[in-house]
């Protein structure tokens, strides 16, 4: 099984990816740095909006970042989540929904912001999201019909 030795760098792109982040309402910063398995690395930060719904959370900003960059679904190892929390912040049920259709098999790794904790969570996006929906025949993995 991965160990959290392998993503110390994964884990450093995302809490540095923070830095970008847009958050004036809940100034709480959020970095997520996605592995994909071509060895590129694709990071992403929250963006809030002031009526909250368009927010955009880091981690699906990475994962749209690869997808428009070519990257395929399922082409992902893994992806390391920072907050700026003292131990791990999670992903939201939003974020676990895309990463379980855009990232099934990917290891996630949630640490603690590194200037105030050492505290990391690791697991699998279906250990994650052990439910997630799935609209099983109606689209191929490639988006089409």
């Amino acid at each position: 099984m991965t160990t959290s030795l392998d993503y110390n760098d994964l884990v450093a792109a995302a809490a540095e990816a923070r830095s970008n982040s847009y958050s004036p309402y809940s100034r709480f910063r959020v970095g997520a740095a996605l592995l994909a398995k071509s060895g590129k690395v694709y990071t992403g930060c929250n963006i809030e909006n002031g009526s909250y719904t368009p927010t955009m959370c880091a981690e699906r900003v990475a994962l749209g970042t690869a997808i428009a960059a070519g990257e395929k679904p399922g082409s992902f190892e893994a992806i390391a989540v920072v907050a700026d929390d003292p131990a791990p912040t999670t992903p939201c049920g939003v974020c676990r929904q895309v990463m379980s259709e855009l990232a099934p098999g990917a290891w996630v790794i949630m640490a603690a912001a590194p200037e105030k904790g050492e505290g990391r969570l690791e697991m699998s996006v279906e250990e994650l999201l052990p439910y997630g929906f799935s609209f099983l025949g109606h689209v191929s993995g490639d988006g089409e019909k």
